[in-house]
């Protein structure tokens, strides 16, 4: 199934791949920055003559088109970088921007589609449909798929594929199991609001820094005490604040988190639970609260025939021994929101190596890659593509 020119050209192409990630690493640019790693993608694809459209403000949508007819098939990358200090200094493509940092991957993303992309391209008069590129800006805050989508990216997609580089797995591993494979992630917050007051005259005060302590100790039997233990989910606090002074009764405390699971009828218990032990400790103590919830990216469910595609293509790419079954994590992606458009999956890429250093965790001023894997990650993209649309 899969093609053995574009094994042999990702090969010969692998120092430029190295080299254009190592470009995007050294200049990090924020969700919504993206202006100069957009101007690149368009300037190569201007030379490989791929048609595309700059999306609003930043990201891409392009299209190589096939020379026979046939299905529409997504490939999307991500690319924005983290608000995270480098501290791999000693790295000859370091981040040159102080204060900010790929430290997740996306420059990795961004580099392997484009030259799975020019891989596709040489052999585009073979393609049995369309490949649709989608250069995707901001998933770290969980808007760019949502922008995209608006602005036409799964317009006429029969299927969409994802790649994920992952340090907590050996260096060219594959993982794309069926079913859940990302978690819902969502935003809660929490205003206590009580009476403040003297320090040294606690009868006189409702101490909102008691109601928002209790309120953290206590919200975490939600998920102890209130959820089947068959159905996985993370309540965390990550953010109090609270009080003015050392010896002033806090009148307001904030609390901020974050809710993680799988299930929908698990998500909405969390948020109604959320909201009634608010209002119910507040009302123990004599204060108020007030909560608000915000949906984040619904979870990441593997459609099955596109994930088995996925497995099928990656053993008889790389052989059998690269198959490996990553456990579904707690962190959150938005490419759950092109699922609600199109069947497809999203693939995790193993690029930890204890000899190079790169098992650091995503989101961690040390994280790095093992750039091994980078030509697996390039070579999936171009032979799933390859794949799904010769068999459709």
């Amino acid at each position: 199934m899969i093609h053995s020119y574009l094994k042999e050209f990702i090969q010969n192409n692998q120092e430029e791949l190295i080299e254009i990630r190592r470009r995007f690493h050294q200049e990090p640019e924020l969700p919504w920055e993206e202006e100069k790693t957009t101007a690149f993608i368009c300037a190569y694809l201007d030379n490989m003559g791929v048609s595309y459209r700059r999306t609003e403000p930043t990201g891409v949508i392009a299209t190589i088109e096939g020379g026979k007819p046939g299905k529409t098939v997504a490939l999307r990358a991500d690319m924005d970088a983290l608000p995270v200090e480098e501290l791999n200094k000693d790295l000859p493509y370091v981040s040159s921007v102080k204060g900010k940092m790929h430290a997740c991957g996306h420059d990795a993303h961004t580099a392997m589609l484009l030259i799975a992309a020019k891989a596709l391209v040489e052999i585009s008069q073979e393609l049995s449909g369309k490949v649709r590129l989608i250069f995707q800006p901001a998933e770290e805050i969980a808007e760019g798929a949502k922008a995209l989508i608006k602005q036409g990216a799964m317009d006429g997609v029969d299927n969409v594929f994802g790649i994920h580089i992952w340090s907590q797995m050996p260096t060219h591993k594959i993982s794309c199991t069926p079913g859940p494979s990302f978690a819902s992630a969502d935003i809660f917050r929490v205003i206590f609001k009580g009476k403040g007051g003297h320090g040294a005259m606690p009868h006189q005060c409702v101490d909102a820094a008691i109601v928002a302590s209790s309120f953290v100790m206590n919200v975490q039997s939600v998920v102890s005490r209130t959820i089947d233990p068959l159905r996985p989910a993370v309540l965390t606090v990550g953010k109090m604040d609270v009080g003015t002074r050392f010896n002033v009764i806090a009148e307001n405390a904030r609390i901020e988190g974050t809710v993680r699971c799988f299930n929908p009828q698990t998500r909405e218990h969390i948020h109604a639970q959320i909201e009634h032990y608010a209002e119910q400790i507040a009302s123990l103590y004599g204060a108020t609260a007030a909560v608000e919830y915000i949906r984040g990216t619904d979870a990441v469910t593997n459609e099955e025939t596109s994930a088995r595609l996925v497995q099928q293509v990656a053993r008889e790419a790389f052989g059998e021994q690269v198959i490996y079954h990553e456990e579904p994590t707690m962190g959150g992606e938005d490419f759950s929101m092109y699922l609600e458009h199109a069947p497809g999956s999203f693939a995790l890429v193993g690029s930890g190596n204890s000899d190079k250093d790169t098992e650091w965790a995503h989101h961690h001023g040390r994280f790095n890659i093992d750039e091994d894997a980078l030509v697996t990650g390039a070579e999936l993209y171009a032979q799933y593509a390859w794949s799904y649309l010769k068999q459709s």
